[in-house]
């Protein structure tokens, strides 16, 4: 289909399942930084080797509370209570005008240790578990994501700076967005519809009829210094922003946050990859230590994609990669470029399993992008994908094998 629209959304780091993944990841992030002192490695190569640790953390929240659990098998010691609460303040719980404080609220903390019967299937550089995981990469932006959810990441993060900057001082941590792009000859020409809905406080609130509704100069400072600083102006170009644009679409949102909605690790798995624009393998991601496929495979999906569309040998490329529990090789790897390829795609996937491009059995994928660090809380919002995290670009997101893959495709 060469003409159509499409919608991404994207939520922001005080959304409560986002706040379960930064807690999560900073688990991960601490063992990580143990292991990384430590010299640990995530393999036992041989018998007798230590091998690093182990984690798969999961966080609850709701009402004033903040429940840690999962599987986690390490020798360090990692203070929770503190890593929840340094989450919170960063995120900007710290006040009950959002509804929850983290000077007030109950933490408690249910870890238990990694199964042995999957740890012996990962100890030698088996996935540690069976799955399916997509990667994806285009042409349309400059990063080689999709438009809809690139600029969806974008108002949330906008969100975010105007409010930590106090440019629009009652706005709370949690928001959303959505945009709908439209595509004429698979290429975006215009945003068509936006929906901004973002936590504040009652001093933009009135009266109106029998609803109480946030006031119309605090929806067009939302529009003027969010909305529009935030996506590209000539894609805004024809869009009414009175019919097309919707600010906070109940009227209001005071009740935001844990206090309106739990929020639970890795239940937000479409605005972590491509914003629904490709299938999904079900695994999320957050929590997770680089030795499970469900987040190491899908970043090498994601790294192979951007590689090839970057090296010119397809426009878009979507990947699949499938694993078994306790078996290295991958049991599949399937590509589409959606016609898109100067090369055939059977070309390609020879490519893909090439060992000298790309290492794709577990062990090899922590290995080629060097994964056993402790970089994973800055994921936790904004997308996996397509992004750098402090200046610095996270491993997948490199295309360092596109003179390599030129070479070799002969192109």
């Amino acid at each position: 289909m060469k003409d159509f629209e499409f919608t991404s959304e994207s939520v922001g780091d005080g959304h409560p399942d986002k706040v379960c993944d930064r807690i999560s990841d900073g688990v991960l992030d601490a063992i990580l930084k143990y292991d990384e002192k430590k010299g640990l490695k995530p393999y036992k190569m041989k018998d007798g080797d230590a091998r690093g640790s182990r984690c798969a953390c999961e966080t609850f929240i709701s009402l004033g509370l903040v429940i840690v659990g999962g599987e986690i098998t390490t020798d360090a010691w990692v203070d929770v209570r503190a890593i929840v609460k340094q989450a919170l303040i960063e995120i900007g719980y710290t006040g009950s005008e959002y509804g929850f404080d983290y000077r007030t609220c109950a933490i408690l903390n249910v870890i238990g240790a990694q199964s042995p019967d999957i740890a012996q299937g990962v100890d030698c550089g088996g996935a540690g578990d069976q799955g399916i995981m997509f990667g994806y990469a285009c042409d349309e932006t400059e990063n080689l994501m999709p438009a809809p959810l690139e600029f969806s990441h974008a108002l949330v993060r906008k969100f975010k700076e105007v409010r930590a900057s106090k440019e629009i001082p009652y706005l709370g941590p949690d928001c959303k967005s959505q945009v709908t792009v439209k595509y004429v000859d698979d290429k975006p020409v215009k945003i068509t519809k936006v929906v901004v809905s973002s936590q504040h406080t009652s001093e933009v609130v009135e009266q109106k009829g029998a609803r109480r509704v946030m006031k119309q100069l605090a929806r067009e400072e939302i529009i003027e210094k969010v909305v529009k600083a935030s996506l590209p102006a000539d894609l805004l170009k024809g869009l009414d922003f009175k019919k097309d644009c919707f600010v906070n679409p109940t009227g209001i949102f005071l009740v935001g946050g844990p206090q309106s909605d739990t929020g639970v690790t890795g239940r937000k798995i479409i605005v972590d990859t491509y914003g629904g624009m490709i299938p999904h393998g079900g695994g999320a991601f957050s929590g997770k230590d680089p030795s499970k496929v469900d987040r190491s495979a899908s970043y090498a999906a994601r790294y192979v994609a951007k590689n090839i569309v970057a090296a010119g040998l397809a426009k878009k490329c979507i990947l699949e990669f499938s694993y078994a529990i306790g078996v290295a090789e991958p049991m599949s790897v399937w590509i589409d470029t959606k016609g898109t390829s100067v090369i055939p795609e059977e070309e390609i996937i020879k490519l893909v399993r090439d060992e000298e491009i790309f290492q794709l059995t577990p062990s090899g994928i922590v290995n080629m992008l060097d994964l056993w660090h402790p970089i994973y809380r800055a994921t936790a919002a904004y997308g996996h994908f397509g992004r750098k995290s402090e200046g610095k670009t996270f491993p997948w997101e490199k295309t360092d094998k596109v003179t390599l893959l030129k070479k070799k495709a002969g192109v």
